[in-house]
C-alpha cells in the first residue's frame, strides 16, 4: 500500500541549527513559487567549497586543479564560501570568520585576486559547473569600510553605540563579538547591499547566492535584491533558512532542510525511526511551494565545524543516509572533504588543510549523482516525481518510498537500523527492475526480503 505525499498540508515543525532561530513555520498551501528557477538548478547536485582549508595554499588558484575531478564526480553547482576580506578587529582564532566581511566589494588577499577569482569562474563555466558565493547581508565586521563611512547603517545599544551583535537563539542571547548588525531600516543601506551584490554578477559572472543567516534580514528586501539581480543575470539562490517558508515565494529558490539533519542525527543515535524519517518525507513534500526545494545534507561547514564530522555523528549509517539525501525530494549537497572520508571536524577560525590522499568515498558520491542525474523522478523539488511511502511489515525499521513520473519508478529502500530485519513490502510496482547499487535485475513484486543492519536499494525503472 502507498501513501501519496500532497502538498496541501503546512509542515508542523522544523529544528533549527546554528544561525537560524528555531520557530514556527508560516503556512504555504498548494501554492507556487513567483521565484524564478534557472532551468539549471532542476536536477543539480551542490558542492560547498571551503577554499581557506582546500588546500596547503588556501587559494582559488590552488582550488582550480580540483575542478574536473568535481566534474567527473558529477557536481552542477559550486557554492563557494564567503570570498571576501575579514575583519581585524575583535576577530576570532588566528584567521577570524569567513562570515566576517571588512569589504563586500573586494576578495580576501589570502585566496588570491580578484583576477584569480575570476579565472576560477570562467573555469567552472568552461566544464559546465554554475558557482555561487555567500552572502552575508546581516552583519559585517567590525572595521568593514562601512563602520566609518556610514554609521547610521548600523544597530545601535542603549547608549547609542554600534555594539556586538546580538542574536536571540530562542534559548538565549547569543554576543557575536566579532560582527556589528546592519539596520534594514536604511534605505541607502539597502541600495548600497544590492549594488554591492550586483558587482559580482556584473564583475565575476557569478551564477548566484547563498545567503548567511536569510532569515534574519526582512523578506522585503531580498524580494527587492531578487528582482534587481534576475534583471542583471538569471540566478539561483539559496536561503539558510527553514522556517520562513514565505522567502521561497519571491526570493529564493532554494532553503536549508535542517529537519531532515536534525532527523538523521537522532536516528544515529537511537532516538528517532524510520517512521520519524516517513513522517519528514510526508513534512516535506507540503511545506515547499511548487518550483522550490530544501538542500539535503550529511554535513555543512557548521555542521563538521560544530557538531562532528558525519562519521562522529552518523557512524556507520554515513552511506544510507547519504542515499536518502540524494533520493528524497532536494537538492544534494557534498561538503568540502567528504569525497575524502575527511573524519575530523574541520577547524573553523584557523588553517586546517583537508587531506585528499584517499578519495575513498568519491566513487560512491558519483554514483549517487548519476542515480540523480540519471532518473527524472529525483530532480530536485517538485522537478521530480511525486513521493509516496511505501507501507512494509518493519514500519520502525525500513524506510520505504517510490518517486515516479509517467515513464520513470525509483524504489528506495533502506534498513535504517542495526539489526538485520526479515519484512514484507505492500507495493503494486510489477516488472523488471535495475537493482541499482548491485547492477542486477529484479522482478517485481517482491514477496519476503531480508536486508542487513544499515543496507540500502535502489531499484529503478
Amino acid at each position: 500500500m502507498r501513501k501519496t505525499l500532497f502538498r496541501t498540508l503546512p509542515i508542523l515543525a522544523t529544528i533549527a541549527m546554528i544561525g537560524c532561530q528555531p520557530s514556527q513555520p508560516k503556512d504555504i498551501v498548494s501554492k507556487v513559487s513567483n521565484t524564478p528557477s534557472p532551468e539549471w538548478t532542476k536536477n543539480s547536485v551542490i558542492y560547498e567549497v571551503n577554499i581557506r582549508q582546500y588546500t596547503p595554499e588556501g587559494t582559488f588558484a590552488a582550488f582550480e586543479n580540483h575542478l574536473p575531478r568535481l566534474k567527473e564526480m558529477g557536481v552542477d553547482i559550486l557554492w563557494v564560501m564567503p570570498i571576501h576580506p575579514i575583519g581585524i578587529k575583535n576577530h576570532k582564532g588566528t584567521l577570524g570568520s569567513y562570515y566576517s566581511i571588512s569589504d563586500y566589494k573586494a576578495v580576501n588577499p589570502e585566496y588570491g585576486t580578484m583576477d584569480d577569482f575570476k579565472r576560477l569562474i570562467n573555469k567552472s563555466h568552461e566544464l559546465g559547473m554554475k558557482v555561487i558565493i555567500d552572502w552575508v547581508a546581516n552583519h559585517t565586521a567590525w572595521d568593514n569600510v562601512w563602520v566609518n563611512e556610514h554609521p547610521e547603517w548600523y544597530k545601535k545599544n542603549d547608549k547609542g553605540e554600534i555594539d556586538s551583535y546580538a542574536y536571540d537563539n530562542g534559548r538565549e542571547i547569543e554576543y557575536w563579538t566579532d560582527v556589528v548588525g546592519l539596520d534594514y531600516n536604511q534605505p541607502a543601506m539597502r541600495e548600497a547591499m544590492i549594488d554591492a551584490m550586483k558587482f559580482w554578477i556584473q564583475n565575476a559572472d557569478i551564477d548566484g547566492y547563498r545567503c548567511d543567516v536569510a532569515g534574519l534580514v526582512p523578506s522585503d528586501f531580498w524580494e527587492q535584491a531578487r528582482k534587481e539581480l534576475d534583471a542583471v543575470k538569471p540566478i539561483f539562490m539559496l536561503a539558510e533558512n527553514e522556517d520562513q517558508t514565505p522567502l521561497l515565494m519571491n526570493a529564493f529558490n532554494a532553503n536549508y532542510s535542517w529537519s531532515m539533519k536534525e532527523v538523521v542525527n537522532q536516528i544515529a543515535k537511537g532516538e528517532k525511526t524510520a517512521l520519524d524519517v516517513a513522517d519528514w518525507l510526508t513534512n516535506n513534500d507540503t511545506i515547499y511551494p511548487t518550483g522550490t526545494y530544501g538542500m539535503l545534507f550529511t554535513s555543512n561547514h557548521d555542521e563538521n565545524s560544530w557538531h562532528g564530522s558525519e562519521y562522529e555523528r552518523l557512524g556507520d549509517a554515513v552511506k544510507p543516509l547519504a542515499v536518502l539525501s540524494f533520493t528524497a525530494p532536494g537538492m544534494p549537497l557534498i561538503y568540502s572533504g567528504q569525497e575524502a572520508g575527511v573524519s575530523k571536524r574541520i577547524r573553523f577560525f584557523d588553517k586546517d588543510t583537508i587531506v585528499w590522499n584517499n578519495l575513498e568515498m568519491a566513487d560512491f558520491y558519483k554514483k549517487l549523482t548519476t542515480l540523480k542525474k540519471s532518473n527524472p523522478a529525483l530532480a530536485n523539488g517538485s522537478f521530480g516525481g511525486k513521493t509516496e511511502l511505501i507501507a512494509t511489515s518493519q514500519p520502525s525499521k525500513i524506510v520505504a518510498f517510490l518517486r515516479q513520473t509517467e515513464n520513470n519508478q525509483v524504489i528506495v529502500l533502506i534498513n535504517i537500523s542495526v539489526d538485520t530485519v526479515h519484512f514484507t513490502l505492500d507495493d503494486e510496482s510489477k516488472g523488471i527492475f535495475n537493482d541499482y547499487f548491485n547492477n542486477t535485475e529484479v522482478e517485481l513484486p517482491l514477496d519476503k526480503l531480508t536486508m542487513l543492519p544499515l543496507e540500502y536499494r535502489v531499484y529503478t525503472k
